[in-house]
């Protein structure tokens, strides 16, 4: 029996006063008036329990601005972009001027169904974060893939499956997270590599320091304690490189989080056929980023917002263009093919060097100090050849007798 039927029982039926039943039953007498009034009235019905949500709320979002956020939440959702709470506010506020706070936001998308439940993170307590003080005081370097559509393919109608596979060069800025470069090849060279974050320099000044992993084209430590273009020209530079820790991506957790942002972007977007098609998609969704997009970690700035609000970091005073790097020595094993040459890589490029025809077989040892080389036959120790290594030229030819 609930407690309405029980209070009017007492009332009607026992024939106690209003204020001897809510004295025993711990009710206020207003109520019993209610429910004796409800009684009288429905009957049996006015008794059962009644919604308590206000006719009207004056502060209740209204229906024309929930459509707006669920109609932003699918548009931005359809084209691969941020589609959080704090984003359509941010789209809201350019629009009107004002939108209603994140929180708000969230129980609309929340009640309308756009929202899943998901399993317990890692508390934010929990993490490291690191992050550079200034605009151009430390920039990451990556290089992730992307695979083209293949529009021959007989087994897909639409034209969407999978093709080629390319490489995607992206460079951003550690504090702003402004995307420096963003950049297409089949395969990434030392060169291109290095002619891109030169032409970034040419665009926003030389950084302070560049943040790499320990890919073929960034380090040359790993494979044999080379350097690579990059590294000898940053050096060269006063740029200070860096390089993560082997199998540790979170190093470079920032661009490694663009990747994820750009091909989420991409995805939406009609799979391109070539590299051409593609690089005017990553200009396309560099300019949005970089200029309409907020970004949750610079307080709902944009990455030029943030790029241009504080002074950029340089070099250490008196190092842009005037740093010597220290002499590279190596010692090499090798022998000499049946054309008389052998080969050696300097500055990421391989050098073929003549020796003669006649030591064809020969196993010699290079001894490398920086462009200076000295090559060695390795059972007599007899000097088959010495000279300067020519960068310029792939083929360094005997001197003419």
């Amino acid at each position: 029996m609930s407690m309405a039927r029980l209070v009017v029982t007492a009332v009607r039926v026992e024939g106690r006063s209003i204020s001897a039943v809510a004295r025993d039953y711990s009710v206020s007498r207003r109520w019993i008036h209610e429910l004796l009034r409800r009684y009288d009235t429905e009957g049996e019905a006015g008794l059962q329990p009644r919604s308590r949500r206000p006719h009207a709320s004056p502060q209740r979002t209204p229906d024309s601005v929930q459509d707006e956020i669920v109609q932003l939440r699918k548009t931005l959702t359809d084209q691969g972009l941020d589609a959080g709470a704090h984003t359509i506010a941010y789209h809201l506020t350019q629009r009107h001027g004002s939108a209603p706070a994140p929180s708000t936001i969230w129980r609309i998308l929340t009640r309308r169904g756009f929202v899943s439940p998901q399993p317990r993170k890692r508390p934010r307590s929990s993490w490291r974060r690191f992050e550079a003080d200034q605009p151009s005081e430390r920039w990451q370097a990556d290089i992730t893939h992307w695979t083209l559509a293949d529009v021959n393919s007989a087994n897909s109608a639409s034209g969407q499956s999978h093709g080629v596979e390319v490489e995607i060069l992206n460079l951003l800025d550690d504090h702003a997270r402004l995307a420096l470069a963003s950049h297409a090849r089949h395969i990434f060279k030392a060169a291109d590599v290095l002619a891109i974050v030169t032409s970034a320099i040419t665009a926003y000044g030389l950084p302070a320091a560049v943040l790499t992993d320990n890919g073929a084209v960034f380090a040359g430590g790993p494979r044999g304690g080379g350097r690579v273009a990059l590294e000898v020209t940053l050096t060269a530079l006063g740029v200070s490189v860096r390089h993560a820790r082997p199998y540790h991506p979170q190093t470079c957790g920032k661009v490694e989080r663009f990747h994820q942002t750009l091909k989420k972007w991409l995805a939406r977007h009609p799979r391109a056929t070539t590299a051409e098609q593609l690089q005017a998609q990553l200009d396309t969704f560099r300019a949005y980023y970089n200029a309409q997009r907020p970004h949750r970690a610079l307080g709902r700035r944009t990455p030029a917002q943030a790029y241009a609000a504080r002074p950029k970091a340089t070099p250490g005073p008196g190092l842009a263009g005037t740093r010597t790097l220290p002499a590279h020595a190596r010692l090499r094993r090798d022998k000499i093919d049946p054309s008389g040459v052998i080969t050696l890589r300097s500055g990421s490029r391989l050098h073929h060097i003549g020796l003669g025809r006649r030591h064809a077989g020969t196993r010699v040892l290079v001894l490398a100090l920086d462009r200076h080389i000295r090559v060695l036959a390795e059972d007599t120790g007899q000097l088959l050849r010495e000279l300067t290594l020519d960068p310029a030229r792939d083929y360094q030819p005997q001197a003419r007798k």
